[in-house]
């Protein structure tokens, strides 16, 4: 049986599958995608990552191996342990308004990735506002779509957000899907359906940023459906094995790390 744990009513969680969030009510109205419907129940014990909407936590990567990181197939009882590394959170629910404090105990010098790894419920039409020019760093499955060649064995290419894909606005299904991050971007909003959501990151010393995947129906080639993530993270990549030294989060001397998520709605 699935167990689930709500904080102020805002957000259910499902301590069984990965601490996976199911549900993020702020404004009136469901934020979280429930999925493409690829499977149901926990997924506890899988080795391959399956797709079931909500909120993921991942850690130590996202992409790369293993890949959406090492959580999301084993269940949370108040904290959750993976390498050695040992992550907690707590929530505090406000007014339209949630936030998250992470506290994580490792080995002094340990390097990781961390993302909210957040698929939201919009529709067609629907903003992703950043700071205009924010270096964004554009992944190999988007090369067919730059108005540039792509340079041979780059993990990525840069460019001032929007881009030129623009990543702003959540198409129409068009056979497309695009990973990206924003770099050093701990702040981003989604406007939709006449409600705007605000998602905040704060770990002072580390590097945060916000990655995105747009997918308009271009993902899995095989039977593609409609993804939005909006993902706040430690780190300015997706695969910790393609982190230079500035680009993972590290673990201080005091074997000890704390950051902040913060969510917080809105009609317009």
């Amino acid at each position: 049986m699935v167990t689930e744990y709500a904080a102020g009513r805002l957000v259910t969680v499902d301590p069984a599958d990965g601490g996976r969030w199911t549900s993020l009510q702020l404004a009136g109205r469901e934020w979280l995608w429930p999925g493409p419907g690829l499977v149901s129940g926990s997924r506890a014990g899988f080795a391959t990552f399956i797709d079931a909407g909500g909120l993921d936590e991942c850690f130590p990567t996202v992409r790369g191996t293993p890949d959406h990181g090492g959580l999301w197939n084993q269940p949370w009882d108040g904290s959750v342990e993976y390498d050695g590394a040992i992550l907690t959170r707590a929530f505090t629910p406000g007014t339209d308004t949630l936030t998250v404090d992470y506290h994580l105990e490792a080995t002094p010098g340990f390097r990781f990735i961390w993302a909210a790894h957040a698929l939201l419920d919009c529709t067609a039409g629907a903003i992703i506002s950043a700071p205009p020019g924010t270096e964004c760093r554009l992944y190999p499955e988007a090369a067919a779509l730059l108005p540039w060649a792509w340079p041979d064995d780059a993990p990525w290419v840069t460019a001032g957000w929007p881009t030129p894909l623009d990543l702003s606005v959540y198409g129409e299904s068009d056979g497309t899907a695009a990973g990206a991050v924003l770099v050093d971007c701990p702040t981003v909003s989604v406007r939709d359906r006449a409600a705007e959501l605000t998602m905040t990151l704060s770990c002072p010393g580390q590097p945060v940023s916000t990655a995105l995947w747009r997918n308009q129906g271009g993902f899995p080639a095989d039977a593609p459906y409609r993804s939005l993530g909006v993902e706040p993270m430690l780190g300015r990549v997706f695969d910790l094995a393609e982190a230079r030294p500035d680009d993972a989060a590290v673990v201080p001397e005091s074997g000890e790390l704390a950051w902040r998520f913060t969510l917080s709605a809105r009609p317009v």
